[in-house]
């Protein structure tokens, strides 16, 4: 697969979301998640990403159990931050002390003895960044990770966390429905030489076009509670497939190849990080990196499917005030 810079990382082209291999997206499948790991290596993956929060540490666990002897082959990404409690409830804990304790752990999960890219998974409200990045900065002083990264920021908080020390990459998410980072972090990163991060290019297996009927989704789905999946919003976004599919017959391309080529045309230093848990899906999306979109085309997705034309908000309210907002 075609290469990127993310920093001084060189990545693969696009990278292997991990997540729904542990939670989110239906009951997962360790056997099939485990040929998932080793298929996107062999195919090229060598950008792989996952989280402390995501299954609980199931995540973790899981490529480090499969991937041990393959350690060298890629680059590792996880991140710190999003908590649950005793009680079951999200949260956010970035102060010093949890960071590094997190990671410590991470570590043990993911049996290795450096974690290539970490990020904070979100801003704590309670801790200044200053204090977050700067437990990430002694990470680095002592070897435990290699590179500092942060998620869903505003690009005011990227200024201060770079003042403290350099952030290779944001990770936030970024497809053709969700247009956010266009508003100011897109360009703060070009502006720092930061490297940015899509999470859910394919607005959850929707622009894959493989999505048809909401009766699809298991119980456990957390898409049955995202507003754009609710019955009437997701019937009208619906209607945004036909000419999408058009354009990618046109280009010879299946419609998540379209999603993921239209995204690496907006900046060589973006490296889209679709997740699966199928060995077929990450086949596919790996072909991504060869596709080529007419500049009428790219130009005609952007207005097709957008904030102007995509029914719901991206989260509940509960969810969207978690988010670092930018200033006006």
């Amino acid at each position: 697969m075609k290469t990127r810079m993310i920093g001084k990382l060189e990545v693969s082209a696009i990278g292997l979301g991990c997540m729904s291999m542990s939670q989110a997206y239906g009951k997962p499948d360790r056997t099939e998640s485990e040929r998932v790991l080793h298929r996107a290596l062999d195919v090229g993956y060598t950008f792989l990403d996952t989280a402390s929060i995501y299954g609980l540490g199931h995540n973790e666990k899981l490529l480090g159990e499969t991937l041990k002897t393959r350690r060298r082959e890629f680059v590792l990404a996880s991140k710190c931050g999003i908590i649950v409690d005793r009680d079951g409830r999200r949260g956010v804990d970035c102060r010093p002390e949890a960071v590094k304790q997190t990671c410590h752990e991470s570590l043990e999960r993911l049996q290795t003895d450096v974690i290539d890219l970490y990020y904070l998974h979100r801003r704590d409200p309670e801790v200044p960044i200053e204090e977050s990045v700067g437990a990430l900065a002694e990470l680095v002083a002592e070897g435990k990770i290699r590179h500092i990264g942060l998620s869903e920021v505003s690009s005011s908080t990227l200024r201060k966390a770079h003042c403290v020390h350099p952030i290779t990459a944001v990770q936030s998410e970024y497809s053709l429905w969700t247009r956010d980072p266009e508003n100011k972090i897109l360009a703060a990163c070009a502006e720092l030489g930061v490297g940015f991060v899509p999470f859910s290019p394919l607005a959850r297996a929707f622009l894959s076009g493989k999505l048809t009927s909401l009766e699809a989704l298991e119980e456990n789905d957390f898409r049955q509670n995202m507003p754009r999946f609710r019955a009437e919003n997701f019937q009208k976004n619906l209607q945004l497939l036909d000419e999408f599919k058009t354009i990618a017959a046109d280009n010879e391309c299946s419609m998540a190849q379209l999603a993921l080529a239209w995204l690496l045309a907006q900046g060589e230093t973006l490296v889209p990080i679709p997740g699966t848990k199928h060995v077929e899906y990450a086949v596919e999306n790996a072909g991504a990196a060869n596709v080529s979109v007419a500049e009428a085309d790219l130009e005609r997705l952007g207005e097709l499917i957008g904030p102007k034309t995509v029914s719901g908000d991206r989260y509940g309210r509960a969810q969207m005030i978690s988010l670092d907002p930018e200033e006006d």
